[in-house]
């Protein structure tokens, strides 16, 4: 059973994030277009987002990166069947998501991966259903809120954990408290699990990302506000279903930078 002490960190942070909101304040509302900017970003607590931004830039560089640009230079087989796997010990919860959301055909690719891949892919190591025309697709309690109508709430940067905000943070503690796998690995004294699985998604997801927030960082002049924008343009394509098979994976948008030449208009 989950101590309640593993709750204490969300309840400081929670309690944080609502007396710095009190602190954030709008801006002039005869200043329409500065209000209509503030609206937009959805970030009335911006001045402690982006002490905690700072924070994990910090750990990013030290530590987080370094460990990702390492890990892709593994063979990109192995890389392959580690995320493999541990996208199909996931499957519980896209399974229940894809439910919940009234998603019948995706739930039966989802039940159609597992059985497939757990079975003919070797525990999911190797993602045959793909290769049979049964993509991977992710889905998460914040979106299954979503799809139920429920708002994001106010933009929120977690330590370490990165962007977010109300409605996914939310999600995001259901997911884990749901997560069969998790129980498991918990009830049978094998914690190592968890956090080794926890670990290696992450690793897994920062190294997805190496050249695209490099090139995000190099080319924006306020970096904190470029992630922001295209974290809430890849959660709304993920809640709307769009065309994305890696988890976890920016929009395409183009950057341009020295190097890049001008994009041909039609």
């Amino acid at each position: 059973m989950t101590s309640i002490r593993a709750w204490r960190p969300w309840l400081l942070g929670l309690t944080l994030a609502l007396g710095l909101a009190a602190c954030a304040t709008a801006p002039d509302p005869s200043d329409r277009a500065a209000m209509r900017q503030y609206e937009e970003a959805n970030d009335p607590l911006e001045p402690m987002n982006r002490a905690i931004f700072a924070f994990n830039q910090v750990a990013d560089r030290y530590v987080i990166k370094p460990v990702a640009e390492a890990y892709v230079e593994l063979p990109q087989g192995l890389r392959d069947s580690i995320r493999n796997f541990l996208r199909n010990l996931k499957t519980p919860i896209i399974l229940a998501n894809d439910l919940l959301q009234g998603e019948g055909r995706r739930a039966g690719e989802t039940l159609t991966r597992f059985l497939v891949n757990s079975t003919a892919g070797v525990l999911g190591l190797f993602d045959v259903a793909a290769a049979n025309g049964v993509p991977y697709h992710d889905e998460d309690f914040g979106q299954t809120l979503a799809v139920w109508g429920v708002g994001e709430g106010p933009y929120l940067v977690l330590p370490i954990l990165g962007p977010s905000n109300f409605r996914d943070t939310a999600g995001m503690a259901a997911d884990w408290l749901a997560d069969p796998v998790r129980d498991w690995a918990e009830d049978h004294d094998k914690s190592w699990a968890n956090w080794t699985r926890t670990g290696l998604r992450a690793i897994d997801l920062r190294a997805e990302l190496l050249e695209t927030l490099d090139k995000l960082e190099r080319t924006s002049l306020d970096y904190y506000a470029a992630l922001r924008s295209m974290t809430r343009q890849r959660r709304d394509a993920e809640i709307r279903n769009g065309a994305r098979d890696q988890p976890g994976a920016m929009p395409k948008i183009e950057i341009e930078d020295d190097d890049d030449p001008p994009p041909q208009r039609k």
